[in-house]
């Protein structure tokens, strides 16, 4: 397996794991020296490294590409720079890389044997207005390659890759249950909502209440005037 600056003995192939990152926008210059900086590290330290890295929180030292850079008091006073977007990418790069080992079975106890970065496209650009300007558009390539530090067994190795597949084949089953269930769970809800319902009759508008007041009250008063009309009567029939 031969990467850019790098190749890999083939009878020591199941040691290695690698990625690689093509067409990155951001600054090869930056990425090279953020790649400078965690080159022979330890996988776990070069991870916490570059989040820290990555939100600004610490500085990177430039050994190169550094003219009128400021000196900083966090690295002894030599020149850096905060270049959080090259470090995002190698931090993705690096993540990659050990996802891939943990496929192949490794431990995870890893070096950083190999990373780079480099140039890879550049594409003329012409300023919008105003005099036209030519600004090249740049992009990079990122490439990693972590080893184990301590050689395990084959043996080992394919244990850790049935474990890993095993997890990966008993997540999938459990996603797919749970979702069943919730699926299961809803439909009987609307069924259940559906039955139990009782038949009520619709509730009467307001204009519909207001004409049945009306008509009540119209009842009343011809009642009353058929009560007041029979006592009229009954006093008339009496003083004759």
């Amino acid at each position: 397996m031969a990467m850019y600056s790098y190749t890999i003995p083939e009878d020591k192939k199941d040691m290695y794991a690698a990625s690689r990152a093509e067409d990155v926008e951001s600054s090869y210059k930056d990425l090279a020296q953020v790649c400078g900086r965690v080159r022979g590290k330890t996988a776990q330290w070069a991870v916490s490294f570059l989040e820290l890295a990555s939100t600004g929180a610490v500085p990177i030292l430039y050994k190169r590409h550094n003219k009128n850079l400021g000196h900083r008091r966090e690295l002894g006073g030599v020149k850096g720079r905060y270049p959080w977007k090259a470090a995002k990418a190698v931090l993705k790069t690096l993540l990659s890389a050990l996802a891939n080992s943990q496929v192949k079975g490794l431990s995870e106890d890893l070096v950083i044997v190999h990373i780079c970065a480099n140039r890879k496209h550049v594409y003329p650009r012409l300023s919008p207005k105003g005099r036209r300007f030519r600004q090249n558009y740049d992009t990079s390539r990122i490439e990693v390659i972590v080893k184990e530090k301590v050689e395990s067994s084959r043996d080992e190795k394919k244990a850790r890759m049935e474990k890993a597949k095993a997890k990966s084949a008993k997540q999938k089953p459990a996603e797919e249950k749970a979702e069943a269930k919730g699926a299961a769970k809803v439909e009987g809800a609307v069924h259940g909502a559906k039955e139990a319902k009782p038949e009520t009759k619709p509730e009467p508008t307001p204009e519909v209440k207001a004409e049945e007041k009306k008509a009540e009250k119209a009842e009343q008063n011809a009642e009353k005037k058929a009560e007041r009309k029979q006592k009229v009567k009954s006093e008339h029939i009496r003083t004759e």
